[in-house]
């Protein structure tokens, strides 16, 4: 199902990411042990890494998907536990479908492939070379069909005829039959058993279509949504289409007979999917939330079934005011804040709902809270105070951090190298230093320098932002992510590869571990950015280090020892 624009730049990122994460991180230094830290989760985790896809077989098991997580997992609807069904990378599922026969297929999003997996268990790539896979659809005789959205924008027919045979390869897209082109993003669609027409979403135009798989000829159903990103034929009247809106949180049905929508319930925004049992009971996925949800058609009621505090918790900050200490958190489909003491979480923008942008690097600066996104090219302000999303920068290639100075001038750091300089209004923009070695994530210091993680060298550099003058602090690291200037003027940062935070002086360089075997480090996939969710480190003015986990997709405090 639709990650609704995720990964816009991920073509062009992909290969400059590439190329860095080839090169072999450097083996750490020694470093010295810290004091005890007190290690606790101040968030708990969750299962899934965006769950998006899910779909029922011809048992009633439920199954759903995760792009960032690249796996498909088994869910018990009663209980709500998880199991993993197919591993990384493979696994990579933006969308799932299942064929008469028990054959499971899905979309590998980020990887252009197509896959499936027979009830023996055995996983075949049937296709790859597609520009952004996304939705996908079996008919009742096991045609299968797919759709590109927001990289390419196109639906196709994959012959699977003979994907059992030992010299069966791949098909390429050109080998594949292009029903349509040029659609306006046909997301979550499903092929209806009876008429053998398919209705789905189109993404962009706010419309809910029918579309023959032979002639590619497209008729209008209904319009008026915001961000449709599924449609269902409702097993108990199969003249009723269930729509879901990531938009606006909304479920709609739509009948096929007179084409009257019907608002049938309201979730929050980042819905992505749906899929009913053979019981009629529908079942809805939210990104957002790492959520699945059994909605009452009837009343509209939502019974929960799995769900998690954060989905992906990336780059984080931490505020203190009144001696409340705040942590913000880039969470891929929203940006959020966390009570420091209670672990209590907070949305503030919500991927679809206020924002189409899907914020990963994030700073505070003395005006806005700056979020960046390597996914949608973008930077974005949001106003500290009020929480309300200002200025949008887009056209960046592929920017990973920025920070905000005292006069508003943006510093924003690329994942090919570059940090460009940008003028408070966001109108003039300059390249001020190149060649830094696939950075991750900056930091403001003190005397108006940056220091930034470049995870191909292994390094934290230093550029004085008056001068442009630059010097390597330290090297020897372990891919380097998130990095913080603690109230001691040490730096603290998330060296992956060990899975440890560890503080440095500015100074000497000196390394000192201050917690070890963390969470941390979630595997990127074949041609992917080497700090595929970075690490995110903050540092309070109390010296709790607060880390995210982007395994666990849960929140770490460390708490110093007393002194």
């Amino acid at each position: 199902m639709g990650l609704g624009g995720f990964f816009v730049s991920a073509a062009v990122a992909l290969g400059i990411a590439g190329a860095a994460l080839a090169q072999p991180s450097p083996q750490p230094k020694p470093t010295r042990p810290a004091p005890q830290y007190r290690q606790q989760f101040l968030v708990p985790g969750s299962s899934f890494h965006g769950v998006h896809g899910i779909a029922f077989n011809k048992d009633d098991q439920l199954f759903a998907g995760s792009v960032i997580g690249q796996t498909l997992y088994h869910v018990q609807i009663d209980s709500g536990e998880v199991d993993r069904v197919v591993e990384p990378p493979a696994g990579m599922a933006d969308d799932i479908a299942f064929a008469d026969d028990g054959t499971m297929a899905w979309t590998a999003f980020l990887m252009g492939k197509v896959y499936i997996r027979r009830p023996n268990g055995k996983v075949i790539e049937v296709a790859n070379g597609l520009s952004g896979p996304n939705a996908i659809g079996f008919t009742k005789d096991g045609r299968l069909f797919v759709s590109e959205v927001f990289l390419g924008d196109a639906l196709y027919e994959i012959d699977v005829k003979n994907v059992d045979k030992p010299d069966f390869k791949p098909l390429g897209v050109k080998e594949l039959r292009q029903v349509a082109e040029k659609l306006g993003g046909l997301n979550g669609f499903e092929i209806r058993r009876d008429d053998g027409f398919l209705y789905g979403p189109l993404w962009f135009k706010g419309q809910v279509v029918k579309i023959n798989i032979e002639t590619g000829a497209i008729e209008v159903i209904a319009d008026g949504f915001v961000t449709p990103a599924a449609v269902n034929v409702d097993p108990q009247n199969r003249d009723n289409l269930f729509v879901a809106d990531a938009g606006t949180g909304d479920i709609w049905s739509v009948s096929l007979t007179n084409k009257a929508k019907k608002l049938v319930a309201t979730l929050k925004p980042g819905l992505d999917n749906l899929a009913f049992d053979s019981r009629g009971r529908l079942f809805v996925s939210s990104m957002t939330d790492n959520g699945i949800y059994l909605v009452d058609k009837q009343t509209g009621a939502a019974k929960t079934i799995v769900e998690g505090k954060l989905a992906i918790p990336s780059d984080i900050a931490v505020v203190t005011e009144n001696g409340k200490e705040t942590v913000l958190v880039a969470d891929v489909f929203s940006y959020r804040t966390v009570d420091g003491v209670t672990g209590a979480v907070t949305d503030v923008l919500r991927v679809h709902g206020d924002t189409h942008s899907y914020p990963i690097g994030l700073s505070v600066g003395p005006r806005n809270v700056l979020l960046s996104s390597w996914f949608s090219g973008t930077v974005q302000k949001v106003d500290r105070k009020t929480g309300k999303l200002g200025m949008t920068l887009s056209d960046f290639a592929q920017p990973v951090d920025a920070i905000e100075s005292n006069d508003g001038t943006l510093y924003v750091a690329e994942i090919g190298g570059n940090l460009v300089k940008v003028s408070p209004d966001g109108k003039t923009r300059s390249t001020f230093a190149k060649d830094l070695r696939a950075p991750v994530a900056m930091a403001h210091g003190p005397n108006n320098v940056v220091y930034i993680t470049e995870i191909a060298a292994g390094a934290v550099t230093q550029i004085d932002l008056a001068s442009g003058a630059r010097k390597v602090v330290t090297d020897g690291l372990s891919a380097p992510e998130g990095i913080d200037v603690g109230p001691d003027n040490k730096l603290y940062v998330a060296e992956v590869g060990q899975k440890r935070i560890v503080s440095i002086d500015p100074a000497s360089g000196a390394k000192t571990v201050i917690a070890a075997n963390l969470d941390i480090g979630l595997p990127t996939y074949p041609g992917g950015p080497p700090a595929l969710v970075p690490t995110g480190v903050a540092v309070a003015k109390s010296g709790a280090i607060y880390v995210s986990s982007d395994i666990r997709n849960a929140l770490y405090k460390l708490t110093p020892p007393e002194k």
